[in-house]
């Protein structure tokens, strides 16, 4: 513990430039589960970092408690505000362990102008590019996928025979009172939002209302809207009780996430991989959501929702 604490002290300073805040620990003793012990990375301090959003939290957390089940001392770096933010964290080594997304290292961080339509093809082009170019390891990418998508009520995507945007398309040109669309004001008007995918699917619509981002759900749930923008591994999508429809000719990027670190970090402990895998293949978008909800909806704290699910999952005891 002392040494913990040491490294923690350590971290705090070494961050407090760059407006960082170290929660030094997980606030509950973890015991292994199916993820046994690792004698490589026993008493291996571990930085993991996130973004401020829901989802990343518990991600990072779910990490954090891998890698302590594996013997790890796992210091938490969650909740760094902003994409640019965390991503220099790892890249300039304050962070060793962070989930990413694919859409976003490709688009975002790498510049290009177009994304890549296949998932797989998506994360073979980001991690083999962000290698080469940055250092930086993905590691096999997990099924949740959070990218943009259209959803309405379940209630009304029953009545009206509704699973995918061309079940929508060929609905609104029989019903055409009925394309009214809640969306982000910047969604309603950049090419790879309302303009783009209304081309690639040739709907109209009839009334466009703009909100902010967490306003949609609720509009949508309460009847403001038939359809609308929302991201699709949002727990308020199981909380209200919504049905997203699948992007069925994939206008929308993909955004899997894939944990990532520098390649020197796991040069020297490989061990990582191996221990991080079998959560990445347990996750998917209904695991995610579930998660997502029970942090935002249900008001639970994000580590104790983490763990609960790594102790379902039998990871940890």
């Amino acid at each position: 513990m002392k040494r913990r604490a040491l490294a923690a002290a350590l971290l705090v300073f070494a961050t407090a430039a760059c407006g960082l805040d170290v929660n030094a620990a997980l606030p509950f003793e973890v015991r292994p589960g199916s993820i046994r012990p690792v004698p490589e990375l026993a008493d291996v301090d571990i930085t993991v970092g996130s973004k401020d959003f829901t989802e990343q939290i518990v991600l990072g957390y779910l990490a954090e408690l891998a890698l302590e089940a594996a013997g790890a001392n796992a210091i938490d770096l969650t909740n760094i505000s902003g994409s640019n933010s965390s991503r220099y964290a790892l890249v300039d080594g304050q962070v060793d362990v962070q989930w990413e997304y694919t859409g976003t290292g490709w688009l975002s961080y790498l510049g290009n102008d177009k994304p890549i339509p296949e998932e797989k093809a998506q994360y073979e082009a980001v991690s083999k590019a962000d290698l080469a170019r940055n250092g930086i390891v993905w590691l096999p990418y997990s099924e949740v996928n959070n990218t943009y998508a259209f959803a309405t009520t379940e209630s009304y995507a029953a009545e009206h025979g509704l699973t995918t945007n061309s079940d929508m398309t060929r609905f609104l040109r029989q019903h055409p009172e009925e394309a009214v669309f809640c969306v982000e004001t910047e969604f309603a008007s950049r090419p790879d939002g309302m303009p783009g995918v209304r081309r690639t699917y040739g709907f109209d619509v009839t009334r466009t209302k703009t909100f902010g981002a967490g306003a949609i759900y609720s509009a949508l749930a309460g009847g403001t809207c038939n359809f609308g923008e929302v991201f699709t591994t949002d727990g308020r999508i199981a909380g209200l009780h919504l049905r997203v429809l699948a992007d069925d000719r994939k206008f929308f990027p993909q955004y899997n996430a894939s944990v990532t670190l520098r390649k020197e970090f796991l040069d020297r402990y490989p061990q990582i991989a191996d221990v991080m895998a079998p959560v990445s293949d347990a996750l998917d978008n209904k695991e995610i959501i579930e998660l997502n909800k029970q942090v935002d909806v249900d008001g639970r704290d994000p580590a104790k929702v983490a763990r609960d699910w790594m102790i379902a999952k039998g990871f940890i005891n």
